[in-house]
C-alpha cells in the first residue's frame, strides 16, 4: 500500500485539479453558462483557483516522480489561496457582492491543499532518503 500511495494521491490530486481547472476556466471565459450559475462570483478568487489548478496538476507529476518540490509547490498554492481569502474578506468588508458559499469553498480548498502539501512532504522526503 505504501508503494502505491503516491500514485493514489496523484490520481486524487489530478481529479481535484482538473475539476478546479474546468470550473475556473468556465467562469473566467463564460463557458457552458456556468458563469450565470455561479451568481455573484469574485473574479480574483476565481483566478486564484485557476492558478492553483495548474499547480495541482504539476504537483501530481511531482507525487508520481517523488520530487521534493511537490510540497513547496502545494505550499505556494495554499498561500495563494490564503491571500485570496484575505482579499475576499476585504472585498466583503468593502461592501462588495459575493456568494456566501465562497467562504466555505475557500476554507475547504485551503485545507485540502495544505493536507496534500503535508502528504507530499512526508511521502516524498521518506522516499528520497
Amino acid at each position: 500500500m505504501k508503494k502505491n500511495l503516491p500514485y493514489i494521491l496523484a490520481i486524487i490530486l489530478t481529479g481535484f485539479g482538473l475539476l478546479t481547472l474546468f470550473l475556473s476556466t468556465s467562469v473566467i471565459f463564460d463557458l457552458f453558462g456556468i458563469r450565470a450559475k455561479e451568481g455573484n462570483y469574485v473574479l480574483f478568487v476565481v483566478w486564484s483557483n485557476f492558478i492553483s489548478s495548474i499547480l495541482y496538476l504539476i504537483s501530481s507529476y511531482g507525487f508520481v516522480t517523488s520530487k521534493r518540490w511537490t510540497a513547496k509547490l502545494l505550499g505556494v498554492s495554499a498561500i495563494i489561496l490564503f491571500i485570496a481569502l484575505i482579499g475576499l474578506f476585504y472585498h466583503i468588508n468593502s461592501g462588495g457582492i459575493y456568494e456566501t458559499k465562497t467562504i466555505g469553498a475557500m476554507i475547504f480548498r485551503i485545507s485540502v491543499t495544505t493536507a496534500f502539501a503535508a502528504l507530499a512532504y512526508f511521502t516524498n522526503t521518506k522516499r528520497n532518503k
